[in-house]
């Protein structure tokens, strides 16, 4: 779905008008007097469906932390708070949007500076400060709680601290993300039916994995997803088998991409990573008797062993989809403390995915923590089929509100939402 931007539909004329004359306003007063812009911007704040969205708080409340929530992306409730963000995001571009924050500097707490004024007010609009803060230069605890409940809402580390990212981030204007709210209520929508008492949600964009039990989310978890030349697909499936200490098998892709260029350069290379290679007959091939100058290896089948270096680290987790991706395990668990966390060839790799085992094995006879580590450590092949098959979604929500005010935006990686301001990693 292609994102235009868009004006206030549900507003009367003569609100539009207000709103947009106190936004200008607003924006004269910094430079004569807090009082009067404040004034101004209170004006905004009080206009209907303001109230219940953004009710106020201070720099110790505990609002900062209701970013955070155990409602599921797909629950029901998530379309009211997303319809009613969409209200409120609608009075903010009919009162002419948030004023672009100057990205000259960092700024964080202790400085002082005129663009902390016109930060403040930006994170007024937005209702992440509350207008009783002021708009003056000083980058305050106020001010430093404010950032980092956005930085929540956007997916961004919360240290306080406006770098690039964040920047990038808050200065998307008014009407894009407005947009943006709408192209994924329709996603929503379209998943709005039963998913299953228990099923896996993978959000491709935020990286991050839900485990869903009832109405709650039993388990969060952070992923890593595909690159933007190897994306991870959308699908629904049924996650039905855990393979510990698994074999991996290079897909076709990766052969071409990645291992024939590696034994070009190391021919060592499959030896030390345990990688064997196998004929149509499944007769085991010496690596030195292939031609790795030419792409006859895409003919073999390469089988890496269980260990500590297999690509797929203790665990798969399978279940069937015609694009070959499935989640698993790592090695390379420093991959997960990245921001950008796409760097998969499509598949997704799961953080503590040893928890997310036990929850998927719960109603299986004999699985169980203790268990799953003995095999784990054992270093055996061994395929745990579920007795009851748990659904899993791959999707793509790149907006969504689970929580009254609580709005939460990812960068569109994968240019899916149509706004080229939407992909802020390109």
């Amino acid at each position: 779905m292609k994102l235009t931007k868009v004006s206030s539909s549900t507003d009367n004329p003569t609100r539009r008008n207000l709103l947009a004359g106190a936004m200008a306003f607003g924006a004269g007063a910094i430079t004569s007097g807090n009082a009067l812009a404040e004034t101004a911007i209170d004006r905004i704040l009080n206009v209907n469906n303001r109230d219940r969205w953004n009710d106020v708080f201070d720099a110790q409340s505990v609002r900062t932390s209701k970013v955070a929530s155990s409602i599921p992306v797909f629950a029901p409730q998530t379309i009211d708070f997303i319809q009613q963000a969409i209200a409120e995001y609608q009075v903010i571009v009919g009162a002419g949007g948030w004023p672009v924050v100057p990205a000259n500097k960092k700024l964080k707490l202790g400085a002082s500076a005129q663009a902390v004024s016109i930060l403040r007010r930006r994170l007024i609009i937005s209702g992440d400060l509350p207008a009783s803060s002021g708009l003056s230069t000083q980058f305050d605890s106020y001010v430093d709680t404010a950032v980092k409940r956005l930085q929540r809402r956007h997916g961004l580390p919360a240290d306080g601290v406006l770098g690039r990212y964040s920047f990038a981030a808050m200065n998307v204007p008014a009407d894009i993300r407005l947009g943006q709210l709408q192209t994924n209520l329709v996603r929503l929508k379209a998943m709005s039916g039963f998913l299953g008492n228990r099923y896996v949600m993978v959000n491709i964009p935020a990286a991050q994995i839900e485990a869903v039990e009832g109405t709650r989310v039993a388990q969060r978890h952070t992923a890593i997803v595909g690159r933007i030349s190897r994306q991870t697909p959308i699908l629904n499936s049924k996650i039905y088998e855990l393979n510990l200490n698994p074999y991996w098998t290079a897909p076709k892709s990766i052969i071409l991409k990645d291992i024939i260029p590696l034994m070009r350069k190391d021919p060592n290379y499959l030896t030390d990573n345990k990688i064997l290679l196998f004929d149509k007959s499944n007769i085991e091939i010496d690596p030195r008797t292939v031609d790795w100058s030419t792409d006859e290896a895409v003919n073999y089948r390469f089988r890496q062993e269980p260990g500590r270096i297999n690509a797929m680290g203790s665990v798969k987790i399978n279940f069937p989809n015609p694009h070959a991706v499935y989640m698993h395990d790592t090695p390379q668990q420093g991959l997960f403390n990245k921001l950008l966390r796409f760097d998969s060839s499509g598949c997704v790799r799961v953080k503590n995915v040893r928890d997310l085992l036990v929850w998927l094995s719960k109603e299986t006879p004999g699985a169980n923590r203790s268990n799953i580590e003995q095999i784990i450590a054992s270093g055996e092949r061994t395929d745990l089929k579920l007795s009851e098959p748990v659904p899993v979604y791959f999707t793509y929500i790149s907006a969504w509100s689970t929580d009254n005010g609580v709005v939460q935006f990812r960068d569109d990686i994968y240019q899916r939402d149509g706004v080229d301001e939407l992909a802020l990693n390109q």
